[in-house]
């Protein structure tokens, strides 16, 4: 009887054994990409699997559109993947939900990610707090894009590189009465208003980020020299939507300058002639007083704290981040690389169109890191229409923004006096 009970456990142990994971079974890592990056970093996995045979990484790309409420859904269902990447205007908000796992420990125990090899506000944007959640994986800034030729017919040898020279420029490149504008800036976007913004001393969030600060000086000298560009008729006051194909009117000299990111270098080599590649560069934003900041731009790679495979998602992170990795990714993108040495790249260094970006991510500032960003500047932009159309004054449509951000930043001031109150009260 004894030897039969023993056969039988050890038929049960073999058959739950059969039925479970081997030991020598890759693990499946699950990793989500949000729009284009999904195509391209499936041609980059094969050698990350190879390289980590017990590592298969399984990919699901998501829509932009779709992207944040379907993480926002699998976070409050329990069913995060174990790595995502995320743009760095969302990571606070995940990160104040406890979503994100911290990150520093791993970067200073790694030969391969390097802080003093990526941009420094970049860097930076994937601090909440003081805690570091993420690891840059490639940038975007908005600078401008502009017509060589038409500059040059008007007298100027080079791009502007402060507001006064850019505000002669557009004074001279514009001829509203036959639908010509030195710029198109489609007022339903928000990234050139807060662009210029971001190039003045004051903050645009105040008291630890729990009140609006668009009253500031600073500030309103950014919003004043937004709309007087518009009442100046350098730019027509019409949304992207109204605007037709912009690469079209960029090229039949409809705008002299563009203001965009580094996805349109593309466009404009596929869109325009090639009789006219060499009529049209990129320049770094000018400032209020010489070169000007942009904004610190891109997405980043981080870890769920619920995963259950952090390790093998530190593996992939490294790997995405080693220079040559991110020049490939370039090349099958035109995603520019979040670290200074794979800026080192031909194709990188060697093209004229990409070097202002390249001087530009020197010179670019994180936003608030709070999760109502994203909120505020949508707020930020439609009162700064109606500034536009002259239904506002600069000092209306300031206070009117300054109320708007107040009210979104609500529940912040709720949380952040509860969380001090309750510190006071502790043993």
């Amino acid at each position: 009887m004894m030897i039969w009970r023993g056969a039988l456990a050890a038929l049960v142990l073999g058959l739950l054994a059969a039925c479970g994971p081997h030991a020598d079974e890759p693990r499946t890592l699950v990793f989500w990409t949000i729009g284009r990056e999904g195509e391209a970093v499936m041609k980059l996995l094969p050698d990350f699997e190879r390289e980590h045979p017990d590592i298969r990484v399984k990919t699901q790309q998501l829509p932009l559109s779709a992207a944040h409420q379907k993480l926002l859904t699998a976070f409050a269902g329990d069913s995060t993947p174990d790595l995502t990447q995320l743009g760095n205007t969302w990571l606070p908000e995940f990160a104040a939900l406890s979503a994100l796992e911290p990150l520093e420990a791993r970067v200073n125990a790694s030969a391969m990610v390097r802080p003093d090899d990526y941009f420094a506000a970049i860097w930076a944007t994937n601090r909440v707090d003081g805690q570091l959640y993420g690891v840059p994986w490639y940038v975007d800034t908005r600078l401008l894009f502009y017509r060589t030729d038409l500059l040059k017919a008007a007298g100027f040898d080079a791009p502007p590189r402060d507001w006064a020279e850019w505000r002669r420029a557009l004074a001279a490149l514009s001829h509203p009465e036959r639908g010509i504008y030195g710029i198109l800036l489609p007022t339903n976007e928000f990234e050139q208003l807060m662009s210029l913004a971001l190039q003045q001393p004051d903050p645009l969030l105040r008291d630890d980020n729990r009140y609006g600060n668009f009253q500031s000086p600073g500030f309103k000298r950014a919003l004043a020299f937004y709309v007087d560009i518009f009442r100046s008729r350098q730019a027509p006051p019409i949304t992207a939507m109204e605007a037709g194909n912009p690469w079209d009117e960029f090229g039949r000299g409809v705008y002299a300058f563009y203001f965009s990111g580094p996805w349109n270098i593309g466009e404009f080599r596929q869109r325009l002639p090639a009789s006219q590649q060499d009529d049209w560069s990129t320049a770094p934003l000018p400032g209020p007083v010489g070169a000007g900041v942009g904004a610190a731009g891109g997405s980043s790679l981080v870890i769920f704290r619920r995963s259950a495979n952090k390790d093998a998602a530190w593996a992939l992170i490294e790997y995405l981040s080693r220079p040559d990795v991110q020049q490939r990714f370039y090349d099958l993108l035109g995603d520019m690389p979040a670290r200074r040495s794979a800026w080192d790249g031909e194709r990188l260094r060697n093209d004229p169109k990409v070097r202002a970006f390249r001087e530009q991510l020197e010179q670019v500032k994180p936003t608030p890191a709070v999760p109502e960003w994203e909120q505020i500047v949508n707020e930020m932009q439609l009162v700064a229409a109606e500034a536009v159309a002259g239904r506002l004054s600069v000092d209306q449509a300031a206070a009117e923004i300054d109320r708007r951000a107040d009210r979104i930043l609500e529940k912040r001031r709720w949380i952040l006096a509860h969380d001090r109150g309750a510190q006071g009260t502790s043993p």
